[in-house]
């Protein structure tokens, strides 16, 4: 049997062979860089698998290129603990680009019964930002931008142009009223008044489209600090070109114009979901052929594997009665786009299923909104957080079919 080697990979944030798209959204963000007065940042916000991540890093050797430092990682729920949490990431992440750098400090030797203050080399490795961190005087706000700009000084001498602060799953810094802690408005207030004096530093975050309201909450003037990027799925073109270019090269497998379609139908224009059932067709397909038989994408099979694999584990989490307001949305003309309280209410009566009046519907839905399984936008109406939701719904748990 030949060896094939199945390209597709259908892993969380994993580069996919060939990135299809995405070249506007690229160009948003590309043209921050441009800034005279850094004054806007870049918000980046979609629905899972739709390919926040990979756009994110693809991002990074173009920000390189232009001579901008590049500095981030994934933003976990314990950066949002407290303001002295997401101070120590951003020293930890600083510190990967100035651990290298020497710079000079003054420290004072005993001479005698005087002293002299002589020149000692150090490095700004971690260990040295987090010591002005905590020696600097002030809030938590002083400190931090004390950090920054120690690093800053040190980068621009490399000839560097700006740093680039990129956070990925930035939905899981908030603010703690109750307990007093605000990271997500240190993190915005050090940035804007960084901002202010004219350093060159720029924001990037990407997360689920919860994050903007979560940014505005926390400082009103968030609204005007980022330049908000919504990614969508992919065009019919774009999606054709994600499944069809990373096997062009290749003399193994061959698509059909209606299996490309059955493949474009199926992951609705989902990157993450292109990835996970064209690599499933990928090995029905050698399989098939290497026994000489007729292929075609075994739509049953790959969504039998979707639900068990992708959609079981958030369905498992909720009640029975979560699943049956679950099931009215998924009954619903615009369940694949944005539905409101009243519509819920009005299908829910439709189908002669009680006990939901708008103001329970309301409740329910909060709460189904911390689970991650549906988000308010701007505009007051809702939409399934995960994609291809409302299909797995439709089989797994159908009412009024």
């Amino acid at each position: 049997m030949p060896d094939y080697t199945n390209p597709f990979r259908p892993g969380a944030g994993h580069q996919p062979p060939y990135l299809a798209g995405r070249q506007s959204e690229r160009q948003q963000v590309l043209k921050l860089l441009e800034q005279d007065v850094v004054f806007e940042n870049a918000l980046i916000t979609g629905l899972r698998g739709v390919g926040k991540t990979v756009l994110l890093d693809s991002l990074k050797p173009s920000v390189a290129s232009e001579n901008w430092i590049w500095i981030g990682t994934d933003l976990n729920e314990s950066a949002s603990i407290s303001e002295d949490n997401i101070a120590t990431r951003l020293c930890t992440d600083l510190s990967i680009a100035t651990s290298t750098i020497v710079v000079s400090a003054l420290t004072k030797r005993p001479m005698g019964f005087g002293g002299e203050e002589t020149e000692e080399a150090n490095t700004l490795t971690y260990e040295r930002l987090k010591w002005i961190y905590d020696r600097t005087a002030g809030l938590p706000l002083d400190k931090l931008k004390a950090v920054i700009e120690a690093a800053w000084k040190a980068l621009s001498i490399t000839g560097a142009r700006g740093i680039v602060f990129a956070y990925d799953e930035a939905q899981n810094l908030t603010d703690h009223a109750a307990r007093e802690r605000f990271p997500l408005s240190l993190l915005l207030d050090t940035f804007q008044s960084l901002q202010r004096k004219g350093l060159p530093v720029l924001l990037v975050l990407t997360g689920l489209p919860t994050l903007f309201p979560k940014l505005v909450q926390a400082r009103t003037f968030s609204e005007r600090m980022f330049r908000s990027i919504f990614l969508s799925r992919l065009s019919p073109d774009e999606s054709r070109e994600a499944i069809l270019k990373p096997i062009e090269d290749t003399d193994s497998v061959r698509l059909s114009d209606q299996s490309v379609d059955t493949v474009i139908n199926l992951s609705n224009g989902y990157p993450y979901f292109i990835q996970f059932i064209c690599r499933e067709v990928y090995d029905a397909f050698t399989r098939r052929l290497d026994k000489g038989e007729r292929a075609s994408v075994p739509v049953a099979d790959i969504e039998r594997k979707l639900d068990t694999d992708f959609f079981a584990g958030r369905w498992a989490k909720t009640t029975d009665r979560q699943r049956d307001l679950l099931s009215v949305i998924a009954q619903l003309d615009s369940r694949d786009a944005e539905f409101t309280v009243q519509e819920i209410v009005e299908k829910a009566r439709e189908l002669a299923i009680r006990g939901f009046s708008s103001s329970h519907t309301n409740q329910m839905l909060a709460a189904l909104g911390s689970q991650g399984l549906v988000f308010k936008n701007r505009h007051g109406k809702y939409l399934f957080a995960v994609p291809l939701l409302a299909g797995y719904i439709r089989r797994q748990h159908p009412i009024g079919t």
